[in-house]
């Protein structure tokens, strides 16, 4: 399937570059229906492959890239469920999405992230799965988890250790504080950044730039300095589910489903 129009993302392939868009309003929330919709891409991308040399994921949202996990609809399932079933419905939960992810992270593709404004939480986990991480000078990153009474649980913590400093990582994970977009470049997190509204842009260009190269050389190249470290993701899994039974994570859910606030995930 060279392209696909769905409720929560796109995609299609042009020059060799495979474009992925996220659209749901209000920000990208990353829930049931964009997980299936990321499954049917991450299932397609062994034939979508064959005919690409990189992958750029971006936001059609205004309000930003991506404000993480869709936690009213994590709540609400919860809620309707006894609390064992709740921790299997989570556990299942991540194990999908960890495969998504790890999908795109080993991909033979050079992976390119385009980011702008909101990018949190299960958000900021998804550029992190990306080689490149674009970023236009609104973006902002940050962990809010640990304000429910939790971590991040998409894959961030191993990743960007991979990636970063530890000082940089227990900083994120710790204060649950906000980075912007110069912040982001001076510790390594991103490789670009550009005007308000050029991401995009960017990223087509970086992305052209790539296709110029031997494509084994790359592949090669990518797979030297990227590892996945599969033993802590899993890891990460355990320990979030062990949270997510906890009294307090609960309440912490219930006062942000409840809260009025415009955008209550912002810090």
């Amino acid at each position: 399937m060279k392209q696909f129009k769905g409720q929560a993302l796109s995609w299609q392939v042009q020059s060799g570059i495979i474009e992925l868009a996220l659209h749901r309003d209000p920000c990208n929330e990353l829930g049931s229906l964009s997980l299936n919709e990321l499954e049917q891409f991450a299932g397609a991308l062994d034939e979508l492959e064959k005919d690409a040399h990189a992958l750029i994921i971006f936001s059609e949202v205004k309000s930003g890239f991506c404000a993480g996990a869709d936690l009213r609809e994590l709540y609400e399932q919860s809620q309707a469920m006894d609390r064992r079933q709740a921790a299997r419905g989570v556990r299942d939960f991540l194990e999908r999405i960890h495969r998504v992810l790890n999908r795109i992270d080993g991909a033979p593709l050079t992976t390119i992230a385009a980011v702008h404004g909101v990018t949190f939480g299960g958000g900021f986990e998804l550029a992190l799965v990306c080689d490149l991480i674009i970023a236009d000078k609104m973006a902002r990153f940050c962990f809010p988890e640990l304000r429910l009474g939790l971590i991040p649980g998409f894959g961030g913590i191993p990743r960007l250790k991979r990636d970063l400093g530890n000082a940089v990582v227990r900083d994120l994970l710790l204060t649950g504080r906000s980075f912007n977009a110069t912040k982001a470049q001076q510790i390594g997190l991103v490789s670009q950044v550009v005007g308000e509204g050029e991401a995009l842009r960017a990223a087509r260009a970086t992305a052209a730039q790539i296709g110029k190269f031997d494509r084994e050389t790359v592949i090669a190249a990518k797979r030297f300095i990227k590892s996945i470290p599969i033993e802590e993701l899993r890891t990460e899994i355990d320990v979030f589910c062990d949270l997510f039974s906890r009294p307090a994570v609960q309440a912490g859910l219930k006062k942000f489903v409840e809260s009025t606030d415009a955008q209550p995930y912002l810090p």
